[in-house]
């Protein structure tokens, strides 16, 4: 059996001497005693797989819709890819995959209902209120909204992945601000590598939907010389491939070749800066986790065409403003009429006021449920 001190004498011996050791960590706001075949970082992952607020992300919308179509990723599978993605990236630089997996799981916890409009106009109703940012609503949710344990509120998970999930950043983020984690420095090197998976992942998912769903298509995409390189190497590999299959290899080779860059270009930042420990990454006035010149290059036109021709077609304007409508009227129903909320609900408005215990409530929904409270409580014929 693998006990905890043997785990401690892996980490020793198997991981880099910038990877963030599980023993080092600053612990847990309430003290636990430690697992006797667990690290630290291993109960976290465990604790935010079993969370409420993880299994919610099934419902929860990347691009589209939820009911649009079962074809279309989730939060819940866009989170497993960039776990996956950012396990492999940790394990070549030999940082704690463990910690990575666990920032990566929890990284989108705290996401509104319908995307980034439920956190946009969330944001807006809140603004005399604190606001809202996804990062920090996710810390809320695993300090204090999940109730798993009855000794301490939340998942009491340790600092270092409670860091990780207020730092994370992506180019849809909103920088969010909480003095327990606003010293100077960069985010961790996992934290880093979860960042950066998360781009590659939706990047490469959202073109797999796009053209899925017909809103952009692949005459579009060969004007890309990121796409049209490797559309070439496929059609010299397989002579008569389906256009299934070569869409599918086409997606696979581009988060291969952007991960293989990544690991190269931050294996020479990591060398270049001579790195011994991870408070040394973290004093780095920039990311040590990060692609070449030549891949940025690459990537900048692709994230361009995505941006014009995915998120701003029309189709999914109109998704995101219908959406914003939706949540605005349940929000100013609810706070008008609080008494409409569920029981467990109502009783923390004494201590958290009726505005962010309704904003809590609203942030948690799935796509699905958000739309049958709306039809509950706007529609004259629907069981309430």
């Amino acid at each position: 059996m693998l006990n905890l001190k043997q785990i401690r004498e892996y980490e020793d011996i198997f991981l880099a001497p910038y990877a963030m050791k599980s023993y080092n960590s600053k612990g847990r706001k309430y003290p636990e005693k430690e697992h006797p075949y667990r690290s630290a970082y291993q109960r976290d992952r465990d604790r935010i797989i079993h969370s409420a607020a993880f299994r919610r992300l099934e419902y929860k919308t990347q691009v589209f819709v939820n009911h649009e179509g079962d074809y279309y990723r989730t939060r819940l599978t866009h989170t497993i890819e960039v776990s996956q993605i950012a396990r492999t990236i940790a394990s070549a630089l030999r940082l704690n995959a463990e910690l990575t997996e666990a920032i990566a799981l929890a990284h989108d916890l705290g996401h509104t209902p319908f995307g980034h409009s439920g956190e946009e106009i969330l944001n807006e109703l809140m603004k005399n209120c604190g606001g809202f940012n996804h990062n920090a609503h996710g810390l809320r949710v695993v300090d204090y909204l999940e109730e798993r344990y009855p000794n301490f509120p939340g998942l009491n998970l340790s600092w270092e992945v409670r860091e990780g999930i207020v730092k994370h950043s992506s180019p849809f983020d909103r920088a969010g601000r909480i003095k327990e984690f606003s010293g100077k420095g960069m985010p961790s090197l996992e934290t880093q590598v979860v960042d950066i998976a998360d781009e590659i992942a939706y990047d490469n998912h959202d073109i797999d939907d796009g053209l899925t769903s017909g809103l952009i298509n692949e005459g579009e995409l060969e004007k890309l010389g990121i796409w049209e390189n490797i559309n070439r190497q496929i059609g010299k590999k397989y002579d008569k491939i389906q256009i299934e299959l070569r869409k599918y290899q086409i997606i696979r080779l581009l988060i291969d070749i952007q991960v293989t860059d990544l690991i190269t270009q931050t294996e020479d930042n990591i060398k270049r800066l001579k790195l011994k420990s991870p408070l040394e990454a973290k004093k780095c006035p920039v990311r040590v986790v990060s692609f070449s010149k030549n891949m940025l290059d690459l990537r900048r036109p692709l994230r361009e065409f995505l941006m014009k021709n995915l998120y701003h077609h029309y189709r999914v304007v109109r998704m995101s403003n219908k959406a914003k409508r939706f949540i605005m009227e349940l929000f100013q129903d609810y706070v008008e009429k609080p008494e409409q909320l569920p029981t467990q609900i109502q009783s923390k408005i004494p201590k958290d006021g009726v505005k962010r215990v309704v904003c809590d409530y609203i942030a948690g929904m799935t796509d699905r449920y958000a739309l049958d409270e709306y039809k509950k409580l706007f529609y004259p014929y629907e069981k309430v």
